[in-house]
């Protein structure tokens, strides 16, 4: 009995199919190493200012993953590495404070004087963290700056730091006990490929 060919078409489909999930597993691949490298990476310096990047909201206060953030923050405000501290983050969906004024709060409440927190309150995304981040310090004479967040996320945010010109960025990660890695890492390998993309069609646009 014969065994009857597949036709030309879905033979071409299967080829181009496997060719995607090839050249999808060579770029996972090359994302999970660039995020384990940057977080080797992330040691603290001795920097003008300590960018927090903004997490989620509960209620009126930091969650546990914004809380590791902030304790970070603390932990270089008070060794010395940083001497001001920018915490950004807009206003979430359905909440009545923005991260910003939640994470100003929570840094006052240990110790750090208001004078020495600056807010970026209008960002909704890790590149408007930045990008409305950058448009803060450009009124404040400070050049070197550390850019605080869990590491897995540090190399997406110092992909899109150093497009936006922040030449003289240092990551600085803490590693999480209240979230799941493994699961937030697979979604930076979505979110770092969605942002390229979104890049490249809108140059070609």
């Amino acid at each position: 009995m014969k065994t009857r060919k597949k036709p030309g078409w879905m033979r071409r489909l299967l080829f181009c199919l496997s060719i995607l999930i090839g050249v999808g597993g060579i770029w996972s691949g090359y994302v999970i190493y660039q995020i384990k490298a940057t977080m080797q990476e992330a040691v603290p310096h001795k920097a003008d200012v300590g960018i927090v990047l903004g997490a989620a909201v509960w209620g009126d206060g930091p969650s546990p993953g914004l809380r590791e953030r902030l304790e970070k923050a603390l932990w270089l405000y008070q060794k010395g590495y940083v001497s001001t501290l920018l915490v950004t983050g807009g206003l979430g969906e359905g909440k009545r404070r923005t991260e910003a004024a939640v994470m100003q709060e929570y840094l006052i409440e240990h110790g750090v004087p208001a004078e020495h927190i600056l807010l970026e309150s209008k960002s909704t995304s890790t590149y408007e963290n930045l990008l409305y981040g950058q448009q803060v310090l450009a009124t404040h004479p400070m050049k070197n700056t550390l850019i605080i967040s869990h590491d897995y996320h540090l190399y997406r945010a110092m992909t899109m730091a150093k497009s936006l010109g922040y030449n003289t960025a240092s990551p600085v990660g803490v590693h999480s006990q209240v979230l799941v890695t493994p699961y937030h890492e697979a979604r930076e390998v979505l979110a770092i490929t969605y942002w390229h993309l979104s890049r490249l069609f809108s140059s070609t646009l």
